[in-house]
């Protein structure tokens, strides 16, 4: 059954050649959004992985890990913690830096989103470089909140964003 659920997501994804620029080949997701039975087959594929795990918040990225998390969070009757490009939260922040391929970029989280020993998942659609994901564990750490795992629909193998996650157990379904 889960391998059938993997696979029906899986078959979902469209690649887009030259978005958002040229030479980039963008995975897209909206197909598996748009059918209620494939989006309730990615969001099983989370809730399985995390099956007996002790989790006290869900972290999500913006945007798209929004779509999985708050679905994953309100399936598992825990908060949702979005973390946001720099000046997007109305609240006090706390914020961590980034690189990028040219130049720098930063994301936020609020202050009080997170309580020194709580055991949070991350939660995105894509790990790529691993940039924004090292980022928000950062601003997981920060706050005191134990990184029990990074689970992500996809991953792009290649670009070896899993070792900028060091210490933090991650989980992929979808690999390329």
């Amino acid at each position: 059954m889960q391998q059938d659920r993997l696979q029906s997501v899986r078959d979902a994804i469209r690649d887009i050649p030259d978005f958002p620029k040229k030479g980039i080949l963008f995975k897209d997701i909206t197909p598996v959004l748009a059918d209620g039975i494939l989006f309730r087959n990615a969001i099983d594929l989370f809730l399985g992985a995390l099956e007996g795990k002790a989790v006290d918040k869900i972290v999500c990225i913006d945007a798209r890990g929004f779509l999985f998390g708050s679905a994953i969070a309100y399936r598992l009757g825990v908060g949702m913690v979005p973390v946001r490009k720099r000046g997007k939260l109305p609240y006090l922040t706390r914020s961590h830096a980034y690189a990028l391929e040219y130049g720098e970029a930063e994301v936020e989280m609020h202050v009080d989103a997170i309580r020194a020993g709580e055991q949070v998942v991350l939660i995105d659609d894509l790990l790529a470089t691993g940039g924004t994901s090292a980022a928000a564990v950062g601003l997981i750490r920060a706050a005191g909140g134990v990184v029990a795992g990074a689970y992500f629909l996809i991953e792009l193998g290649f670009l070896n964003g899993r070792s900028q996650l060091s210490g933090v157990p991650v989980v992929s379904f979808v690999q390329y």
